[in-house]
């Protein structure tokens, strides 16, 4: 009998596993979409170089992802030491985290441009006087690497506890999101003539709800954690 329950018990750890995996990677690949936003950041690669040949919007799609791939990653493996080197706790983080991420997810809803990933007008009229700058200001950060990416990489990594299965899950689902951003720089021309501006809405607005979910989520568990609450009772 004894046998029998051991032997369930290693049937079913790797299916526990997976299945925690799999929620993890679903988790931070809504994350990263709604974050880093794919199809707003082709939109807007539409508007800054319509004028730009195909081999140099190539070069600047590559170019521009691979340094916002570094930037989110840099803050997804070394974030949270650099935090808890200078004393920031775990549940902390959770609470900025999910507030940083919850003014994003407003900024996608209600389009308030209150967060850090947009660009002001004389912003956009510097990047397109500087074509050779483009891809790195303001493709790659701050339209793809924004505040709401690095910090929701550096969260997603925290809530994985150091289990290296959630850990590859989460930097698989942000090397899939990037991925498929660097197909829509790609072809950001036909993309902006094709779904218009009221699809593109709807898109953000949709992530923009899972997005705000998952961020006062995370502002619940680190209020429960740090534990204020049972300190004052």
């Amino acid at each position: 009998m004894g046998s029998r329950d051991s032997g369930a018990l290693t049937t079913a750890k790797p299916i526990i596993l997976c299945i925690g995996m799999l929620k993890t990677a679903l988790s931070a690949f809504a994350t990263f979409f709604a974050t880093i936003g794919p199809v707003e950041a082709a939109v807007r690669f539409a508007t800054f170089c319509p004028r730009f040949s195909r081999a140099e919007r190539v070069a600047i799609s590559l170019k521009a992802t691979g340094i916002a791939t570094g930037i989110i990653l840099f803050f997804a493996l070394l974030g949270t030491s650099i935090l808890s080197a200078l004393g920031v706790t775990f549940p902390a983080l959770q609470a900025a985290g999910g507030i940083i991420l919850l003014i994003i997810a407003l900024d996608m809803i209600f389009e308030s441009r209150i967060g850090g990933s947009t660009i002001t007008q004389p912003e956009s009229v510097e990047a397109s006087a500087k074509n050779d700058e483009i891809a790195v200001f303001p493709l790659a950060t701050p339209i793809l690497a924004g505040p709401g990416a690095m910090s929701g990489a550096m969260l997603l990594m925290a809530n994985t506890g150091g289990t290296l299965l959630n850990q590859i899950a989460v930097i698989a689902a942000l090397l899939t999101v990037m991925a498929f951003t660097l197909v829509l720089l790609l072809a950001a021309q036909e993309i902006r003539d094709w779904i218009g501006v009221t699809a593109q809405k709807v898109v953000m607005r949709v992530f923009g709800i899972l997005l705000s979910a998952i961020a006062v989520q995370s502002v619940f568990n680190g209020i429960s954690g740090s534990g204020i609450f049972l300190r004052s009772l």
